[in-house]
């Protein structure tokens, strides 16, 4: 119950301001088409048909047919399933490995720790679009190997902000006392630092759905990611693209679902920032 009042009264806060309803509406939209796409799409986003291909918006087909006569409408929609599993999913990988790390990285001695820094380093050094490219050429591109990409990108992410965090309450006087009754390194862990650090790293992976979003949408526009028939954003994109001189409507639509995305999980991410971190919200 304390922790849905807290979360209730978060929410308060980040609605309380324009940029906040703003992003928080937009977040909610892209959310509710994602889980209720069956019912929310009107035709079944891969049927062909090829007689009405390029047809413009019209009450059977709202947003008008690609070239292969599927209805783009329902291609979008379902497009944001897939767009929000993939981040979801590789943000909850990269959250977990990158806090585990973090964490491990600021308890362990110095040379676990720098072993730990140099693997971020490493990870880091690694264009996304590179990385793509090494794990395509040996796997083959499909909608796991988006989300292994993505997580692997940003596991130093998390991991540093998550040390850096440990550092600043590793001798706090609280956990001192802690120590001196008694209780256990991974109860400290579990009881103290995690319930400390976990408000920073949310914000921090809510900020990251929309880079998420954009790197699954590029990597399919390149043929690196999601398959067809799969109806991603990026390949919605990639197949306007070449039939441009025939219609732009498909290509427009899937860049302004991007685009939409984009400002309302960033505008609902900085206010949850403002909302959350109390060092933030004196300066405005």
């Amino acid at each position: 119950m304390r922790a849905l009042a807290a979360l209730a009264g978060i929410l308060r806060k980040v609605c309380g301001t324009f940029i906040g309803a703003t992003g928080f509406a937009i977040v909610l939209i892209i959310i509710a088409m994602a889980v209720f796409a069956p019912i929310v799409a009107t035709h079944d986003p891969d049927q062909l048909d090829v007689l009405n291909r390029f047809a413009p918006p019209s009450a059977a087909h709202w947003l008008g047919t690609d070239h292969l006569g599927r209805d783009l409408y329902s291609r979008l929609v379902h497009g944001s399933t897939i767009a929000m599993f993939v981040a979801l999913t590789s943000i909850i990988l990269a959250l977990s490995f990158g806090t585990i790390l973090g964490i491990l990285a600021a308890f362990l001695s110095t040379r676990a720790e720098s072993v730990i820094l140099i693997l971020f380093d490493v990870i880091s050094s690694f264009p996304s679009l590179v990385l793509a490219l090494a794990i395509v050429s040996v796997f083959g591109p499909s909608m796991s190997i988006v989300i292994i990409i993505v997580a692997i990108t940003l596991t130093p992410h998390f991991g540093r902000v998550a040390r850096a965090q440990v550092l600043t309450l590793k001798n706090a006087p609280f956990l001192e006392a802690e120590r001196i009754l008694g209780a256990s390194g991974s109860r400290i862990i579990v009881m103290h630092i995690l319930p400390n650090i976990m408000g920073t790293l949310l914000v921090l992976a809510s900020m990251d759905i929309p880079v998420v979003i954009t790197i699954e949408a590029g990597l399919s526009f390149l043929g690196l990611g999601v398959r067809p028939p799969l109806a991603s954003w990026g390949t919605l994109v990639q197949d306007g693209y070449q039939f441009l001189t025939d219609s732009w409507i498909p290509v427009v639509v899937a860049s302004l679902a991007l685009a939409f995305a984009t400002l309302g999980f960033t505008l609902f991410g900085e206010a949850l920032r403002d909302a959350v971190d109390p060092r933030i919200r004196p300066r405005h």
